[in-house]
C-alpha cells in the first residue's frame, strides 16, 4: 500500500497538526536565536530591488529564504566544491543563522535579508495556512550588483534551493529560477526520523517518527555540493508527491530605484 508506513492527516485533524507545525517550525527549528541581531534590509540606501520568492514545487516546503547582495568575489556556495559548515546547517537543519553571522560584516556584502516563515507548495498539502510566495526589499550598490539565495528543501536530508551570483538588472526586471542542490553532508535516507520535524506537518503526514533538528555524524558524506539527484523513494518520501522536475523556486527581481 502506498502510505503503509504513515498516514495522511484527515481534515478534522488539520487544525491540531497545523498548530504543531507552527510551534515546531518557528520555536524549535526555524526560529533563529538572536533574531533581532540579524541585519535588516538597507533598501533605503543605494539601489533598491523588489525580489519575490515563489515555491514552485508540487510537494516540497522550503525554509524562510536567505537573500544576499554582494560583489563578484563573494560566493555563498559553488557546485563541485565543499559545502561550508554554515551552509550545511541550513541544508540539514533549516537554520540560516550561522550563514548570516558568517556573511555579516564580510567585505563585498551589500545587504542581507531573511524571511520569517517557510514557504509551502501552492496547494498547501499540510493545510498550514502558510503562503507559497513572499516579496522582499533588498539593496545593492555599484560595487555589489549580484544576488544569491538559499533555502532548505524541508523534506530532504540535506537539500537546498540555491541561486549563486546572479547579476541584478540595471533597468526594469528579470526572472530567474533556483535549482535544487545537495550538500552531501548527510546521506539521503529519505527517512522522517532523519529529517527536520516540521517536514511532516508541512506536507500533511503523521509517521510516528519525531524527526530531528540536529546533524547525525553516522550519516556524514563527503560534503561536495552537487545538483540534487531528486527524491528516490528510498524510505518515507514518494517521488511523484514530494519530488520535483527542474527548478524548485522562481525568483522575480524588479529594480525599484
Amino acid at each position: 500500500m502506498l502510505f503503509s508506513k504513515y498516514q495522511i492527516i484527515p481534515s478534522m485533524k488539520q487544525s491540531k497538526i497545523t498548530s504543531i507545525f507552527a510551534i515546531t517550525a518557528f520555536a524549535a527549528i526555524f526560529a533563529v536565536a538572536g533574531f533581532a541581531e540579524i541585519p535588516q534590509s538597507n533598501a533605503e540606501f543605494g539601489d533598491s530591488y523588489k525580489v519575490t520568492i515563489t515555491n514552485i514545487t508540487p510537494g516540497q516546503p522550503i525554509t524562510p529564504p536567505l537573500l544576499v547582495t554582494h560583489n563578484k568575489d563573494v560566493e555563498i556556495f559553488t557546485v563541485g566544491e565543499k559545502a561550508s559548515y554554515e551552509l550545511s546547517q541550513l541544508s540539514e537543519n533549516g537554520t540560516f543563522e550561522p550563514l548570516v553571522k558568517k556573511l555579516t560584516g564580510k567585505a563585498g556584502i551589500a545587504d542581507i535579508v531573511t524571511g520569517k516563515t517557510p514557504l509551502v507548495p501552492a496547494n498547501d498539502p499540510g493545510n498550514t495556512g502558510l503562503g507559497y510566495s513572499e516579496t522582499f526589499m533588498i539593496s545593492a550598490n555599484t560595487e555589489s550588483r549580484y544576488l544569491s539565495f538559499a533555502s532548505m528543501l524541508v523534506c530532504t536530508n540535506d537539500g537546498f534551493a540555491g541561486l549563486d551570483t546572479v547579476t541584478l538588472p540595471l533597468f526594469y526586471g528579470k526572472t530567474v529560477y533556483a535549482q535544487a542542490y545537495d550538500t552531501r553532508t548527510e546521506m539521503n535516507t529519505e527517512d522522517f526520523a532523519n529529517m527536520v520535524p516540521p517536514c511532516q506537518g508541512a506536507i500533511g503526514i503523521i509517521s510516528g517518527e519525531e524527526g530531528t533538528g540536529a546533524s547525525d555524524s553516522s550519516l556524514t558524506e563527503n560534503g561536495i555540493i552537487i545538483p540534487h539527484p531528486g527524491i528516490m523513494g528510498n524510505e518515507d518520501l514518494i517521488p511523484t508527491i514530494h519530488g520535483w522536475n527542474g527548478p524548485v523556486v522562481k525568483i522575480d527581481i524588479e529594480r525599484i530605484r
